[in-house]
């Protein structure tokens, strides 16, 4: 029962006032707004850029404390896994969305388990026992460190309300710390959320913004002054010069997109698709603890120049007809990346599955011989974390008449569809490679060829490769070998994307294929990972070739391009300054849309003579007519 561990902050009598206290002094501002302002603040007073990353258990802890969070071990381990080697500011965002501050309600339900008699007090016999020996457990010195607080200690007896109290403003003081350090600061304030100027009713109410016709861009461009928030001390007045007043650029883009009829009305399937040459494999996007996405990745050998018809869409695993799996309306699109030799770090980002029907996403083009990368991506605008939390748990075991151990008809189910999924090429067998793929997602290790063989040995094979009830004998091994208990299996499932009532709801299967006129397509798995800077670079790429560039006025070095098609729209931002820039996007004005950030109003740091995708924006009913309206202006 830690309830500060690793915590350096000493406890503060100092009086805080509402620990949302940026709501009083910023009514204007929304909840996200707020929101985000905080995570900044925490994050830059211990980082000097929110390009930072968090690079250790440690740091994890401490940027946690100073958003005003007590996180547990327990809490750290969650986010910081034996595969993590680092999280970024939009990771901590995410984090700091998930965990929520602990409460003196919380804390005092806690206490009040072990005061039997409602008294107010527990002994220092007691609170040592519960420290040291229930769950996550306090060392000596921690335990010593609590009871000395003079506030809360008297005649051998533990006050936990003052102490609840003294917690819980400890808390929120370090959060206002940490604003009040971005506010102060005038070195960190040039990079901080920004002041949010008044919008205009005008603006937004006019009979031109509200007259869509079709798919139509509106451009506003505007310089707006901005004062510098005076310190403290400093008279609101001030007469300082003007060049030293902060100014914003700004640049707002307005698409109205109509109803999707879930069919692009350009067609480019081949009419005699089905004499072409075919390559198929399968593939997943699973999320991670963290907030990312990783999936199967690709190399595609191309021996002679050829048309290629390229397709992605998500893999339905129901064996029922009419009934689709939850994951159908996920979005998925294919990046094309042209290396100059196997595993060469020189590439060429070539083309991308633009058009779309229902669930599949296609291309269609003329490629030259060569080895190309084939990238997968799902924007995150509907394959994200589920809030939703479930109540019991499915059982995965049971023992049957004669006392053995057998697979539950749930389980047995999930891992057949499991086994779908995981095997890649179709054939209905599992090989090494396909078998080492999953054992990374799951347990990070891979087999071995030793391993393998008396794999073989053991459990229902076919051609050296491991079939389905091979596969569910696998598993049935495991769980005696723990003796029944499902803890390992729950791990196995939790990874491939299942929660606690057996439903994949954070994965989506896929399914690729490319088929060419003239030679048979080669088609490899070769890695599971992120998409990383390649991918990044191919969308920016994509969206720079295909998308309108707008100019931010005033501020030539700053370009937001914007690319549209019938599923989504892409916004990128390019720096060609010096200097990193703070981009803060708002995109609070637009109706019927989902973004891949997962917040109406957020703030991007663009590193000097770079590119980075600001976002991807779907529509959340398709059946319905969608409104991008986007403001995106520089912090200065």
């Amino acid at each position: 029962m830690s309830l500060y561990r690793g915590s350096p902050t000493p406890f503060s009598s100092h009086k805080s006032s509402d620990p949302e206290f940026l709501s009083s002094k910023k009514s204007h501002l929304t909840e996200e707004e707020i929101f985000y302002t905080n995570c900044r603040a925490a994050y830059l007073s211990v980082f000097r850029s929110s390009l930072e990353n968090i690079t250790s258990k440690e740091q994890l802890c401490i940027v946690l404390q100073k958003a005003g969070r007590s996180p547990s071990q327990k809490t750290i381990d969650k986010y910081w896994t034996s595969k993590t080697s680092k999280l970024q500011f939009d990771d901590f965002c995410e984090i700091l969305k998930r965990e929520k501050p602990l409460t003196k309600t919380e804390l005092l339900k806690a206490f009040q388990i072990i005061d039997k008699y409602n008294s107010g007090y527990i002994t220092h016999d007691d609170l040592r026992k519960v420290l040291s020996l229930k769950g996550e457990k306090m060392s000596q010195g921690e335990i010593h460190a609590v009871i000395e607080l003079a506030d809360v200690n008297s005649a051998g007896k533990f006050d936990y309300n003052k102490f609840c109290t003294l917690f819980t403003l400890t808390a929120e003081q370090c959060l206002k710390s940490s604003v009040e350090k971005l506010e102060n600061d005038a070195k960190i304030k040039r990079q901080q959320f920004g002041s949010h100027s008044e919008k205009s009713p005008e603006r937004f109410s006019s009979p031109a913004s509200k007259m869509f016709s079709g798919t139509r861009w509106n451009s506003e461009e505007e310089i707006t002054p901005r004062e510098i928030t005076p310190r403290k001390g400093e008279n609101k007045s001030s007469s300082r010069p003007s060049s030293s007043r902060s100014r914003r650029a700004s640049i707002s883009s307005t698409i109205s997109m109509g109803a999707s009829s879930t069919k692009n009305s350009k067609s480019l399937e081949p009419k005699n698709l089905k004499e072409w040459q075919n390559a198929s494999l399968k593939g997943c996007f699973y999320l991670e603890e963290e907030g990312g996405c990783v999936n199967h990745q690709y190399r595609l050998y191309l021996s002679q120049k050829s048309t290629v018809y390229l397709t992605i869409k998500p893999f339905n695993l129901s064996q029922i007809e009419e009934k689709t799996c939850p994951w159908m309306s996920v979005d998925t699109a294919l990046y094309v990346v042209k290396e100059k030799s196997e595993n060469s770090q020189n590439v060429e980002p070539i083309c991308f599955t633009e058009f779309h029907d229902k669930e599949k996403f296609y291309w269609k083009g003329e490629l030259v011989s060569g080895i190309y990368r084939l990238l997968p991506l799902t924007t995150g605008c509907r394959l994200r974390k589920k809030k939703k939390q479930i109540t019991g748990e499915a059982k995965l075991l049971y023992r049957n008449s004669s006392g053995d151990l057998t697979l539950t008809k749930e389980f047995r189910s999930a891992l057949s569809d499991i086994f779908e999924v995981i095997d890649l090429d179709g054939n209905g067998l599992l090989s090494l490679e396909e078998y080492n793929y999953y054992e990374m997602r799951t347990s990070g290790e891979k087999c071995d060829e030793d391993a393998w063989d008396l794999c073989k040995k053991n459990f229902n094979t076919q051609k050296n490769e491991l079939t389905r009830q091979g596969f569910m004998e696998l598993n049935l091994m495991e769980a005696e070998e723990q003796e029944g208990d499902p803890s390992d299996l729950w791990v196995t499932l939790t990874s491939m994307g299942y929660n606690k009532a057996l439903e994949m709801v954070e994965a989506c299967p896929f399914i690729i294929d490319v088929y060419t006129e003239k030679s048979k397509p080669k088609l490899k798995v070769i890695s599971l990972e992120q998409g990383g800077k390649l991918l990044n670079m191919a969308v920016c790429k994509s969206v720079v070739d295909k998308g309108e560039a707008k100019m931010m006025k005033g501020y030539d070095e700053v370009v937001i391009h914007t690319y549209k098609s019938d599923a989504r729209i892409t916004s990128v931002i390019e720096n060609k300054g010096s200097t990193e820039v703070t981009v803060h996007v708002s995109m609070e004005q637009s109706k019927n849309c989902i973004n891949s950030r997962g917040l109406n109003s957020f703030a991007v740091e663009v590193a000097p003579k770079s590119e980075m995708v600001c976002q991807h924006v779907m529509p959340v009913n398709e059946r319905q007519e969608w409104i991008y309206h986007c403001n995106e202006s520089i912090v200065a």
